[in-house]
């Protein structure tokens, strides 16, 4: 028993030492570290499907049959003509704006007047300059006269929809959720409970409207008031620059803050046709060379040394617990 008391120690010693060499490893390179954060990544979608459906004609078709297949579509060309795939799935804060710019960047060092790049867009909406940063993203792509189609296969609403909206053509699936045309924000506010217990919150400001609402002094009505115009203002602003790339649009029957389903969303030409994005893809493989273009984020150094020591204390406290002074 000495001996596993003994030997429980050293192996708890020893883990103990690993972790902090890891911990004080991880702050030093994270520190330093300046790397590029990712890297570009392209996938041929087109030689993809190309392998699939060799793969489904080699077990429908006798051998005979499927050598005549496999010879015909030797002798096809390859098209001239691209589709450039990019995937973007947004978050409140809209950060995967930062990935969607370097992939933007990559398709227009490349792209002619011939190709075309779809967006396969899912996004609630969020914050008013994250998706409008989204945004202008795209209307790079439109800037440079490349023709640019977005799908939606769940749901473009908000700021969501304001990326959408700059697109030559918007797809969605019958059930995608479509519009929230509108801006909101809430609050909560403590004033009340911290006056009950007497706390007092001092806030300090230049100017007049610094602050208009605030969550633990007390607001007032002329803050209301100022904070509800900011809304407005911003509603305004989301109005003109949908209105503007999409003029088919009655603004006053479609910015009111509501969604619809893809269905309702044709009537009201939110969206210019009905389909999924794999339903498009699979039409354009037969005339187009398809690439899906990633920037994939790396793992910083830091993060694999925190997993690595994370693996270390795991193993170590799984050996630890086979003694029996842990039982």
């Amino acid at each position: 028993m000495e001996f596993l008391y003994q030997y429980g120690l050293f192996l708890a010693k020893t883990a103990t030492v690993v972790i902090a060499i890891a911990v004080i490893i991880a702050l030093v390179v994270s520190a330093k570290q300046k790397a590029k954060k990712g890297e570009l990544e392209f996938s041929d979608l087109s030689e993809e499907y190309r392998e699939l459906t060799a793969d489904l004609q080699n077990q429908l078709l006798d051998k005979k049959a499927y050598k005549a297949w496999s010879k015909s579509q030797k002798q096809k060309d390859e098209p001239k003509e691209r589709l450039f795939v990019l995937d973007f799935n947004g978050s409140m804060d809209a950060h995967e704006v930062e990935a969607l710019r370097e992939e933007v960047t990559a398709v227009l060092a490349v792209a002619t007047a011939t190709d075309e790049v779809l967006i396969r867009l899912e996004s609630p909406g969020g914050v008013v300059h994250g998706y409008g940063l989204a945004a202008s993203q795209l209307d790079r792509i439109k800037q440079q006269n490349i023709r640019l189609t977005v799908a939606v296969d769940k749901v473009a609403a908000s700021g969501g929809y304001m990326m959408a909206c700059i697109a030559d053509r918007i797809l969605a699936a019958p059930f995608a959720v479509v519009g929230s045309i509108g801006v909101v924000a809430q609050l909560p506010n403590f004033h009340k409970l911290l006056k009950k217990n007497n706390i007092d919150v001092e806030q300090f400001t230049a100017g007049e409207f610094k602050r208009t609402v605030t969550v633990f002094a007390e607001n007032t009505d002329k803050g209301r008031e100022k904070f509800q115009q900011e809304l407005e203002q911003t509603h305004v602003l989301f109005k003109d620059f949908v209105f503007k790339h999409r003029p088919v649009l009655v603004m006053e029957q479609v910015a009111t803050g509501e969604h619809w389903f893809g269905y309702q969303a044709l009537e009201l030409n939110l969206i210019d046709q009905l389909q999924t994005s794999d339903d498009y893809l699979v039409q354009q493989f037969h005339t187009k060379k398809v690439v899906q273009v990633k920037y994939q984020l790396k793992r910083k150094l830091a993060e694999k040394v925190g997993l690595a020591a994370s693996t270390v204390l795991t193993r170590s406290l799984n050996s630890l617990s086979q003694l029996s002074f842990w039982r």
